[in-house]
């Protein structure tokens, strides 16, 4: 949960804050509206300046306009509704199997219900004597379901109810206990009761499956539906869900996690994981959703699949469980992380099915096939360290234990989890946890050269300059003050802050530098003052730049980092240098066929019209004419078939040096390869020094950085100019960036 109010920290003489003044955000729009009218919060950030604030949204159509202009893109754009609603494998399974289900008037309870799909499904099984209740806990999602039961006509048929399921109440929300389940299986937010009345067999559906199965709550919400919802033996849809893993080796898994081992081959003296502190900077010990189809040729299998855990839909499910596997190698190798999937058999005698499994499992249960999407993926476990090595032939042992939320392995030569916790025990508040792209970002051996020579060069003829780190770089302090023992380090940390400190502290001292080289200050950016750095003005301003919690957005939200240049104008230095000095917008044509069909406009699903929902949830494709989708954040790489068509071409600059500004650019788009244009990738090249020399590119060819994505309302089929197999044609990318809103627009012009 994030919380409105400011943590104080406590001050220290070396790495040391400075305690800020608290101040408590009035929320003013709370006393003033009915308590007559439902209302919740959302959370309103700004990538730009890191600010956030809460927008009220209310239980009422008209406020649904006003609601939508506080957001700058469509408010469920970044969710997986539109993926999940476009995945006709998914649907269709499940209209099958409630069909088969549901083969009378019956009491159905949903709990999940988003765009109210499968609550209609269930109501046109019933026929007219059917009704339906469903509960969703989103306010969002329970204004636009009501839209689609309105174009659909079920406004009657299906009661809706703005509540977690495990705050519902039969006899009061339900009229009675329900005889059956159907679960589908979409975010956390989720949740949808279908009421089919009081004729006889009910049924329960909800959207609450995530990549790994249990992280959405799907044992919670089963226990309480089974407790206090459903009657003795319910029927269910799915009727169960299994598990799978294989064990595998992958480099490019193994760099995502294990930067205490690559960090013995690089050469700039600097260690984030120093020995005997190895797990100081760590990923969370987690399953990671991830696709891992792409990696297909550098994956090295070294088992058969196995089943781990079966959770029966139809009875109560424990909160924990355990259990003990021996799987034989197949292959030589080194086992880096257990790939995991799930199946869902959907009806009880198993003829429907459902697999999120990578495209190299084949099974006879599965007949028909599931095409790319995003909203289910593969789930990746990293074996600690640098791996086990295991022969074809020998066998190993996998102890595997879920939680409520989430399963976990531990190999027979690992680590037992019980020392690993000791260990985390031991470092205490000490452990850094970063996202696995970031851990291998800072491993990445040309990332660090680069980053050296771009430090050495700015410091070049500085003495005892006073260098400012305005982002969370936990690598750029250190390296400052290993290189210029005269320097004056100081470190922002906006979003690591009280662990950054306390992480840079041990690191600092395992490498050997001084205790007060490095100063960590607890002010936001339009506080510091030059009280806050000793009346000495700042030489050096320098930024990777890297932002905890913005690794889902946008790649030009980093440009916080330009608008908190320009807030610290006043105390730079008139020869100051800023690192990055520019950053350059390039871009690409692309054939994406797999991620424009996930974005698609909706129409009729499965029998059912969901056409009012596009907006709400940034369609990109097959859009009215003057109507265009979002750019949104994704791994090019991770987003199915993809072809580069076009040379990469710069849009515009931002210039550093300058304060923060309106920018604008236009490029003509050359392509280069015949084939479908579904849209263009966006990103950001980092300048790191004057002589631009020195760039860190985050496109598409660079694994662990998300790119902007704009599809094309419709594909084009394009192709060189000399090309003979198309027409001729050009297009002209023209980009506005708005400093004030932190948006950048987008025009695409085909000629």
């Amino acid at each position: 949960m994030i919380s409105v109010f400011p943590k104080t920290l406590i001050a220290t003489r070396f790495l040391s804050r400075t305690r800020p003044r608290i101040h408590t955000p009035k929320l003013t729009a709370i006393r003033t509206m009915s308590s007559s009218t439902q209302r919740m919060f959302q959370l309103k950030l700004d990538p730009i300046t890191g600010n956030s604030e809460w927008v009220v949204i209310e239980d009422n159509d008209d406020g649904d306009e006003s609601f939508a202009h506080n957001f700058h893109q469509p408010l469920l754009a970044t969710t997986s509704y539109l993926d999940m609603l476009n995945d006709s494998p998914r649907n269709t399974a499940f209209r099958q199997a409630i069909q088969k289900t549901i083969t009378k008037p019956c009491h159905v309870l949903d709990i999940g219900a988003g765009t109210g799909l499968l609550s209609m499904m269930a109501a046109r099984a019933m026929g007219d004597e059917g009704r339906v209740t469903a509960c969703e806990s989103y306010l969002p999602m329970v204004k636009l379901m009501k839209k689609v039961l309105r174009i659909n006509g079920m406004e009657g048929r299906v009661k809706v109810i703005n509540k977690r399921s495990d705050e519902l109440e039969v006899g009061l929300d339900i009229p009675s206990r329900a005889d059956a389940l159907l679960i589908a299986g979409a975010s956390k937010h989720v949740g949808m009761v279908l009421n089919c009345g009081l004729f006889g067999r009910d049924i329960k559906v909800s959207e609450i499956l995530d990549s790994e199965l249990l992280g959405e709550g799907l044992i919670p919400t089963l226990q309480h539906a089974h407790d206090n919802l459903l009657v003795e033996n319910a029927l269910t849809v799915p009727y169960r869900a299994t598990t799978y893993g294989q064990l595998v080796e992958s480099t490019f898994l193994w760099q995502l996690h294990d930067l205490h081992s690559i960090e013995a081959t690089v050469s700039d003296g600097i260690q984030l994981t120093p020995p005997g502190l190895d797990s100081v900077l760590s990923v969370k010990r987690q399953q990671y959703a991830m696709h891992c189809n792409p990696i297909q040729e550098e994956i090295k299998l070294l088992s058969e699949p196995f089943k781990i855990f079966e959770f029966d839909f139809w009875k109560r499910p424990e909160s924990s469980g355990e259990t003990e596997l021996c799987v034989k190698a197949t292959n030589d190798g080194r086992i880096h992380a257990v790939v995991s999937w799930w199946v869902l058999q959907l009806d009880r005698e198993g003829t429907i099915y459902y697999s999120t499994a990578p495209r190299w499992i084949s099974s006879p249960t599965i007949t028909s096939p599931v095409g790319w999407c995003d909203h289910w993926k593969q789930c990746v476990w990293f074996v600690p360290g640098s791996g086990i090595s295991i022969f074809k032939g020998e066998e190993i042992h996998l102890h595997a234990t879920h939680t409520e939320t989430s399963i976990s392995y531990n190999l027979d030569t690992q680590v037992p989890t019980s020392e690993i916790l000791n260990h985390r025990c031991m470092t205490g508040d000490l452990q850094l946890v970063l996202p696995p792209e970031r851990v291998a970002i800072y491993g990445d051996k040309g990332w660090r050269l680069s980053m050296l020579k771009a430090v050495q060069s700015m410091l070049q003829g500085r003495d005892h300059p006073l260098c400012l780190v305005a982002d969370d770089s936990v690598f750029l302090p250190l390296l400052v003050a290993q290189l210029s023992e005269a320097s004056h380090v100081m470190s922002l940390l906006p979003g690591l802050k009280e662990r950054g400190l306390q992480y840079l502290q041990a690191a600092a001292h395992a490498n050997g530098l001084s205790r007060n080289c490095i100063e960590v200050l607890e002010k936001r950016v339009k506080q510091l003052t030059m009280h806050d750095i000793h009346q000495k003005k700042v030489d050096l301003l320098i930024a990777e730049p890297f932002y905890v919690g913005h690794d889902g957005m946008l790649p030009w939200q980093n440009l916080r980092f330009w608008k908190d240049r320009t807030t610290l104008n006043d105390i730079l230095s008139e020869d100051a240098l800023i690192i990055p000095s520019k950053g350059i917008l390039r871009a690409c044509a692309i054939s994406l066929p797999d991620l424009w069909k996930s974005r698609c406009c909706l129409s009729n699903v499965e029998g059912f019209d969901h056409s009012v929902v596009n907006a709400t949830l940034g369609a990109c494709s097959n859009l009215p004419e003057l109507e265009e989708g979002p750019c949104l954040p994704f791994f090019v790489w991770q987003c199915g078939e993809f072809d580069v068509l076009s040379e990469t071409f710069d849009v515009m600059e931002f210039d550093f040096s300058k304060q923060i500004c309106l920018c604008q650019g236009k490029s003509q788009v050359k392509f280069t390869k015949t084939g479908v244009c579904h849209g263009f990738v966006l990103w950001i090249d980092w300048v790191m020094d004057l002589q631009n020399s020195v760039v860190i590119s985050t496109g598409p060819d660079r694994r662990y950085w998300k790119q902007g994505v704009k599809l094309l309302g419709t594909p084009r089929t394009v192709g060189p100019q000399r090309s003979r197999n198309v027409q001729a044609c050009s297009a002209v990318l023209e980009a506005c960036f708005n400093p004030l809103q932190g948006e950048l627009k987008i025009i695409l012009d085909f000629l």
